[in-house]
């Protein structure tokens, strides 16, 4: 039976010339459309969700061109193979290398005469392999010499299948070209059977393939970046949220401090994470009775998003807490926050609002630290305390702060709040959002009930950062 690899081809014409030239220029345009999508995946290597793209954008154009060369080869016909290498001078013989890093794979072939031990390679095939076109073809039982040695069975069982049990030939394996370098090839092909059932030849196609493995291996690669990425970030958001839970008030509803006596403050607060960042920011807030029988309220945000950070709101929070056990007054409690702030071995910034409140002639005492001041509503209206002076934590070493006095009266309600709270707007225009829900704050019955308001108005689905509100009642 004449091998398909050698029978005379001169006459073959190029089937569908026209349909051929319509697959070649949809080829080329969707190649066009990928290749401007990847240009757009602009990257500086550090997220792996853009590696990705980028890979997947290189596996698919190589694709495309394998594709687009295919195609031109069947428009122009099939080669003929020479019987031997110097029926056909080198220059001719050998087409140019493939450049470096191109996406552009080759196809050769090859047969061999079992009748005969002779052998034929087409010019692609020496190109593919690194082979002198001037040397002779190598025979089956010299093919594996330049294969690498862990692939060397594989191939071995493909030809043994093929020759003895007239199986086709599918499989990859790397081979090792004379100036060392090492490249993936596929080979397909079938055995020619004799008059009798016997094989008498073996025909192939070897294909380099090693610039398509290595897209792949790229796209593997930075699928698995990707998911260690997602991993580690899910890990993270889960500490963060586990780390924040231990350290916030473990209140939910209404709270009264002091516990004992008359004069109490009706509290109550709510934390409101970001819908656009699964990352934990440095929101906090805290309500706490002292041992002279004052109430410390306080509330801040430490910059930044993730488990250091909440970590360092926790420490920011601890601090606070004792200091404030221990006797500071605001202004000074906004002084050593500022100093340790200052002597971490992580860089961080902070703003921050203390309160101490003395039940027995209800004055609030309190400080900030370029943080917004409180808002004091009072019969239907609500205006902001007036804010003595300091900048934010963290930001200047040694920086002294004031600290305000403000009478409170019974009824009155005091609001603190981080940046954020109102999505789309900061500065005046979240404070006038505020002090608008004045009128429905007087017809609330409970601190609760207020922040139940605040929540209703700003708990935006948009809201790109998490913020903290705290309300504080007079009780009469």
């Amino acid at each position: 039976m004449p091998s398909p690899l050698s029978a005379d081809r001169s006459a073959a014409q190029p089937p569908g010339r026209g349909s051929v030239d319509a697959l070649i220029s949809q080829a080329r345009r969707l190649k066009g459309d990928v290749d401007a999508v990847r240009r757009d995946t602009q990257s500086d290597g550090s997220d792996p969700q853009d590696r990705w793209q980028r890979a997947l954008c290189d596996l698919a154009l190589h694709q495309l061109n394998d594709l687009d060369e295919h195609l031109a080869q069947l428009r122009e016909g099939p080669p003929p193979v020479p019987e031997s290498p110097e029926a056909v001078p080198a220059a001719e013989t050998a087409a140019p290398a493939p450049r470096r890093g191109s996406l552009l794979s080759r196809v050769g072939s090859a047969e061999w005469n079992l009748l005969t031990d002779e052998a034929s390679w087409s010019g692609e095939l020496y190109q593919i392999l690194g082979r002198d076109p001037a040397a002779p073809p190598l025979t089956l039982d010299e093919l594996p010499s330049l294969v690498f040695d862990e692939d060397r069975p594989k191939l071995t069982a493909m030809v043994t299948d093929c020759l003895v049990d007239a199986k086709p030939i599918d499989g990859e394996f790397r081979v090792v070209r004379p100036d060392g370098e090492v490249r993936t090839v596929h080979m397909m092909g079938e055995p020619v059977l004799d008059t009798d059932g016997s094989t008498a030849s073996m025909w192939a196609v070897v294909r380099d393939v090693s610039e398509l493995r290595r897209s792949q291996r790229a796209v593997s690669e930075t699928r698995d970046s990707l998911q260690r990425h997602r991993h580690r970030a899910q890990t993270e958001h889960r500490l963060a949220v586990e780390l924040q839970e231990a350290v916030l008030p473990p209140w939910r509803g209404s709270l009264r401090l002091p516990r004992q006596g008359p004069e109490t403050l009706d509290l109550a607060a709510h934390y409101l994470p970001s819908s656009s960042s699964a990352l934990i920011g440095g929101d906090w807030y805290d309500a706490l009775e002292l041992a002279d029988g004052e109430t410390l309220l306080s509330i801040g945000d430490l910059t930044g998003h993730g488990v250091a950070v909440t970590s360092g709101m926790a420490t920011l929070l601890g601090a606070v807490r004792g200091m404030a056990m221990a006797g500071a007054q605001p202004a000074q409690l906004m002084a050593w926050l500022n100093q340790l702030l200052d002597a971490t071995v992580q860089p961080a910034l902070g703003s921050a609002v203390c309160c101490r409140y003395r039940p027995g002639t209800r004055t609030l005492v309190w400080a900030q630290a370029g943080h917004p001041v409180p808002l004091l509503f009072r019969d239907g209206t609500g205006r902001r305390l007036r804010a003595p002076d300091g900048v934010l934590l963290g930001a200047t070493p040694g920086a002294s702060y004031e600290q305000a006095e403000e009478t409170l009266e019974a009824g009155d309600l005091l609001l603190l709040h981080t940046d954020g709270l109102v999505p789309g707007h900061s500065g005046t225009g979240a404070v006038n959002r505020l002090l608008a829900l004045a009128p429905r704050f007087g017809e609330a019955r409970t601190a609760q009930d207020c922040v139940r308001t605040v929540v209703e108005e700003f708990d935006d689905t948009e809201r790109e950062d998490d913020a903290c509100v705290l309300i504080a009642r007079v009780t009469s």
